[in-house]
């Protein structure tokens, strides 16, 4: 049997499950425990280990053991959370990852750090070694004073004089040679057992029972005078694979509250929470059901009116059904697909787009024959289907950009305090929509704004203090929509960006003269040059000069731009601008000379008639307003008009100086066009002006102009600047 489609499942399960622990971790270290928070991370680590062990992998199974030993001990109190355990736990949760992305790779014997492991174990164990489990005995007394059942002295006490055992043994303890009854019947010679309640919900259909399978959970009611630690004993020798959990006589509220918030069952019914929870009888449920059909109330108001279980507990046991319910409906609608899949997908789609293109140009190149506008009109319409199919398929590849905010949170943690730092993340409009292939190739450029924020942004506490600064500094991840665009922003409230240091720097390295007249934008843009740093000292975090120029690449890779926002004293911004796909986009085709050119539909304001110029302004009156622009062909370095008259598409992009717009000269308008975006080849390297390439449809191939950059060009002087340096790398047949 192959188990390889089988195993990158589990990596990839155990991903999240891993990115699930350290976001729960985090937020018990920076907003204190709950529960809920507790058993993410036991979950987590309890799920890793037992779908490890259906592959025999002892190495992550053996350490996943100690480490939910650990976590089952702060689920139960007997061991504190404090930041120090919370820091080796993450460093354990980094361990794990090690070795899923061993498995991953094949290789699941070889130990990828066995001096970590080593002393993370010995590190887990002592804390196990040295914890102090409470006192069971007590409980036990308490009982024997025959207190009230409901409340205690603090209206806090629920149980009775029971313990309440909860047992879900492991699939295989039948193969093991073990019997779950026998451990029943063990059970019984420590006193009496008042009541068994047999789980059956796991019971599969006929057809795919195992004799040899062990479907079944067991919630008891035993009257007997011992311990707790003497009840867990017996179930010693499966104990580690099963789910055992023991409620002493007399619990707590919270106890039975935290106990029905850890039910590995489903369930979707009240009464069926609270009996599996131990807090209801089935007795006192079927009185209660008898007692909801005459009054036609809530089960829930029932129970709490006849003082059969306190409000909190039911209200503990609806969060609980709720849960369920979202869980199984998010289970419904969510399918994972590869993401090859759906890579192939796209393809095919482009190829659709382009072949339903060339026939419907074949179509109206040929209008002969009674039927010819019918056949355009159904190819029209068939253009409008793969138009919706084209949008169905890129919606299914875009994912929240908060797959990538998510990784922050432990990176601001770790260097802040390596660097001795306070500083809060606040994460915002991560349920913006990316395109998943760029979401994967953001997360670098990310990463080194986020570390040079921290480093070089964020003041020391003492220097913010004279600066009248909070101690704690802020760094805040946003993202948002504009126009078919995202937009990211990396902010800091530090000390900015200091102009002046950055030219001194620039000038000494030789990047430019001393004499240079440059803006406050240009010289911020300086800091993308490789190698440039102004770090006074080299750090395990920068001063290499190593990282902007990987961010300014990174991001240009991705057809987007990077802009610059700073105020010294204040903070800075980075403000990153994507597309929201690299696949398919909506485009106006047009035309210079024998040339095809594709502008984005979405940054087109209007289409006019150029009028004619005198000069060499570059600049002409736009219903009264002034408006700069470039001739393609002056860009591109193609041959001038030979009569004809030219047209003007007005474009109209955002960035750092807010709204700007301009004008590009064309020969011919062609009108909207599907292009599907083919990447350049190496012979439009460093090629200003253009993003991209597509498949017309009748074979040939168009260009994709870059906006931005040509609103650059048409507020320079020099916008005509690289016709003759261009001509080589631009072949217009």
């Amino acid at each position: 049997m192959d188990l390889t489609a089988a195993r990158k499942l589990l990596v990839q399960e155990a991903r999240e499950l891993l990115s699930a622990m350290e976001t729960a971790l985090l937020e018990i270290e920076s907003e204190g425990q709950t529960s809920e928070r507790i058993n993410a991370a036991f979950r987590a680590a309890h799920t890793i280990k037992g779908s490890a062990g259906l592959f025999a992998l002892d190495l992550i199974v053996n350490f996943t053991h100690v480490m939910e030993s650990v976590l089952e001990r702060v689920r139960n109190g007997s061991v504190t959370l404090d930041d120090k355990l919370a820091s080796m736990l993450l460093r354990c949760g980094d361990y794990l990852g090690q070795l899923v992305d061993a498995v991953d790779a094949d290789d699941i014997t070889t130990d990828p750090d066995p001096v970590i492991r080593a002393e993370l174990i010995a590190r887990l164990e002592q804390v196990l070694g040295g914890s102090t489990l409470p006192v069971e005995k007590v409980a036990t007394a308490v009982a024997a004073h025959e207190a009230p059942l409901d409340v205690d002295s603090e209206g806090q006490q629920l149980g009775n004089e029971n313990w309440h055992l909860s047992l879900r043994f492991d699939e295989g303890v039948l193969r093991n040679g073990m019997d779950p009854l026998s451990f029943i019947h063990y059970l019984a010679g420590f006193g009496k057992i008042v009541h068994l309640h047999t789980l059956v919900d796991a019971l599969p259909e006929v057809a795919a029972f195992d004799a040899e399978v062990c479907y079944l959970g067991f919630e008891i009611d035993l009257l007997a005078d011992t311990d707790k630690q003497s009840l867990e004993n017996v179930f010693e020798f499966v104990r580690d694979e099963s789910r055992i959990r023991i409620l002493p006589p007399h619990a707590r509220m919270a106890e039975f509250i935290a106990f029905i918030e850890a039910m590995p069952e489903a369930s979707q019914r009240l009464g069926e929470i609270l009996v599996s929870g131990g807090t209801l009888t089935q007795h006192e449920l079927s009185q209660a059901l008898a007692l909801q059909s005459t009054s036609k109330e809530r089960l829930g108001k029932v129970l709490v009116e006849e003082k059969m279980v306190a409000a909190p507990v039911v209200a503990a046991a609806l969060s609980k059904q709720k849960q369920a319910e979202d869980r199984r409906g998010q289970e419904q609608r969510v399918v994972k697909v590869e993401a090859g899949k759906l890579d192939a997908l796209i393809d095919l789609v482009g190829e659709l787009v382009i072949a339903s293109a060339g026939a419907r140009l074949l179509a109206e190149r040929s209008r002969k024959g009674p039927q010819a506008d019918s056949f355009v009109e159904a190819l029209g319409e068939v253009a409008q289907l793969v138009e919706q199919i084209r949008d169905g398929a890129l919606n299914l590849r875009m994912i929240p950009v908060g797959e990538v905010f998510q990784r922050f949170p432990r990176v601001v943690r770790d260097v802040s305090q390596e660097l001795g730092k306070k500083i809060d993340l606040v994460i915002t409009g991560a349920d913006a929509e990316l395109d998943k292939s760029m979401v994967d190739k953001l997360a670098d450029p990310l990463m080194h704004i986020v570390r040079n924020a921290i480093d070089h942004g964020i003041e020391q506490v003492a220097e913010r203090i004279v600066a009248g600064k909070a101690e704690q500094g802020q760094v805040h991840l946003n993202a948002y929509h504009e126009s078919a665009c995202i937009v990211i922003e990396v902010s800091d409230d530090g000390r900015g960006l200091d102009s002046a240091r950055i030219r001194a720097k620039a000038v000494e390295r030789g990047l430019i003269e001393h004499d240079a007249v440059l803006n406050e934008q240009d010289i911020f843009q300086l800091i993308f040059q490789p190698g440039f740093s102004t770090a006074e000292q080299v750090t395990n975090l920068s001063g290499r000069g190593v990282g902007m120029d990987v961010v300014k690449r990174g991001v240009e890779q991705l057809r987007g731009d990077i802009e610059i926002s700073s105020t010294p004293g204040a903070g800075s911004t980075f403000r990153i601008r994507l597309p929201l796909t690299l696949a398919i986009i909506d485009g106006f085709q047009v035309a210079i000379g024998n040339s095809s050119f594709v502008i984005p539909l979405d940054v087109i304001v209007e289409c006019a008639d150029m009028p004619a110029q005198s000069g060499s302004q570059n600049l002409l009156n736009l219903r009264g307003e002034p408006l700069p622009y470039v001739r393609l062909r002056d860009i591109f370095g193609m041959p001038p008009l030979q009569g004809g008259r030219e047209s003007l598409v007005v474009v109209e992009c955002s960035n750092q100086r807010g709204h700007q717009r301009a004008g590009l000269v064309v020969d011919r308008l062609h009108g909207e066009f599907q292009a599907v975006i083919k990447p350049l080849g190496q012979l439009f390297h460093g090629v200003e002006g253009i993003s991209g390439s597509t498949i017309l449809g009748d074979g040939s191939v168009a260009l994709i102009v870059d906006v931005p950059t040509l609103i650059q060009l048409s507020n320079t002087a020099d916008a005509r600047f690289k016709g003759s340096q261009q001509e080589s790398a631009f072949d217009p047949s």
